[in-house]
């Protein structure tokens, strides 16, 4: 989402590169850049006016150190300032009580109803006995969706028929959880194409009937400033405590994701960036001014890894690396481990430097599809064995992956090319030992990506 905002910022610096040192006329170029790169990116006009003269006035205050190049000094104010303009800080939600209730609000088609299954899914993960609350009953197959999500995560969902109100659904799923010993209740409410009186009324009785300890508001991302507004109207009725940002793994430009925090001056508490369970962040404010400004986001990055990782299989990993045994059997695993994570060109994107280099890749989970067909179309034995794969082999393997032999080949090429980088780093291996848990499971993702990226995803 946030592709051409990041160029046009990068443009926007390149005045100042080269300088060695900052005056009024390059900070007033700059600047005047950077204010136009926010606009375009749909930043409220004044928050960016506002957030510019800012950055003016540091930079100008600002003495250069010898070791730092003006363009750098620069660059450090505008991340400061964005991370400044989106919170500062990282602020968790209120799970006090027994149970706490989640109240889960926002338009219709904003994701409330996925959102709250990730959510359920995130807090079960986190040890939480959840309860997930339907009270929707005016979508059409609202109720069988979050069903279907409870399901898969193995969180239980309170329903009831749809003739019952909202009201009444969420009175009775409270009890219900007091009774069966559930720690917190998500309440997934119904919403309108827009804002109306009837939907502002309902949800308001919800609030009333149960006391949430948190209200959260679902927008859409990709609906740029009229997510601001609509924040405002039920920021005015709700009073919510935070916002969450979904679909920011789309193509829109981003500037309500700026613009919400400072207008109805409420905390971005979670982003989402995918329809799959596992595709849910909490909200830094530091770490996505590092990724506009395409610096990345590794810790983000770690701990998604650390979800999607089994700890005592990396353990068994890094062994076999170290005894220079990995195989196409642990390529394959390690390979479903980080489709788990969330999308891959989001998950590429997190490494510094590498936004950029993949904004004009076309890039999905689906990329790996042939990769895997290939290895599951192989033996036992020529999973542990590639070097015994001859040419009989390879047109086996391409027959019944539905796969040319050059796609085979390729594939084994790139494995082989792994297999050395890891023989190379064996010293480095070694040492992980004395590492922590999340600097091994990091160096194992960046490995893979950025060898899936030399390759440009060809096979």
């Amino acid at each position: 989402m946030f592709e051409s905002l990041q160029d046009k910022l990068n443009g926007a610096f390149r005045t100042l590169k080269g300088k060695d040192r900052i005056s009024d006329i390059n900070v007033a170029a700059t600047t005047k850049e950077v204010r136009r790169a926010l606009v375009d990116a749909d930043v409220n006009f004044k928050v960016a006016k506002d957030i510019t003269d800012r950055i003016r006035e540091k930079a100008l205050d600002r003495k250069i150190l010898i070791s730092v190049e003006p363009g750098q000094m620069f660059v450090k104010i505008v991340q400061e300032e964005l991370t400044e303009l989106m919170g500062g800080k990282n602020e968790s939600i209120n799970l006090k009580g027994d149970p706490a209730v989640v109240l889960i609000a926002g338009l219709q088609g904003s994701g409330k109803t996925t959102f709250s299954g990730k959510l359920a899914s995130m807090l079960k993960k986190q040890g939480r006995n959840v309860l997930l609350t339907a009270c929707d009953i005016y979508r059409p197959a609202a109720i069988d969706q979050l069903k279907v999500l409870g399901e898969q995560i193995g969180v239980e969902v309170y329903a009831e028929p749809e003739n019952k109100s909202a009201v009444e659904i969420a009175q009775n799923a409270l009890a219900y959880a007091r009774k069966t010993g559930k720690k917190v209740v998500i309440v997934d409410t119904a919403g309108r194409l827009a804002v109306d009186e009837v939907m502002m009324k309902e949800v308001a009785d919800i609030k009333a009937a149960v006391k949430p300890t948190e209200i959260l508001f679902v927008v859409d991302s990709m609906t740029g400033q009229d997510a601001v507004n609509t924040a405002r109207t039920f920021n005015e009725r709700l009073n919510f405590d935070g916002v969450v940002l979904t679909k920011l793994d789309g193509d829109a430009r981003g500037g309500a994701a700026l613009s919400i925090r400072q207008v109805v001056e409420k905390p971005i508490k979670y982003i989402s960036t995918g329809e799959k369970m596992e595709a849910l962040d909490a909200f830094y404010p530091d770490r996505m001014a590092s990724r506009i400004l395409g610096m990345g986001d590794v810790i983000s990055l770690v701990e998604r890894a650390q979800q999607a990782f089994d700890e005592d299989e990396a353990k068994r990993i890094n062994a076999k690396m170290r005894q220079n045994k990995f195989d196409l059997n642990d390529f394959l695993g390690q390979l479903q481990q980080i489709k788990k994570m969330g999308n891959v060109k989001d998950l590429i994107g997190m490494i510094p430097g590498m936004g950029s280099a993949i904004k004009d890749l076309d890039i999905d989970n689906d990329s790996f599809k042939p990769i895997e067909a290939i290895i599951q179309s192989m033996t036992p034995k020529e999973r542990e064995m590639p070097t015994v794969i001859d040419g009989s082999r390879k047109k086996r393997i391409a027959s019944g992956s539905g796969t040319s032999i050059q796609e085979v080949n390729n594939l084994l090429k790139q494995f082989d090319e792994m297999r050395k980088m890891m023989k190379k780093m064996k010293e480095k291996i070694l040492f992980i030992k004395l590492l922590n848990m999340q600097q091994f499971i990091n160096q194992q993702v960046q490995l893979f990506q950025q060898h899936q990226l030399k390759q440009k995803f060809q096979i």
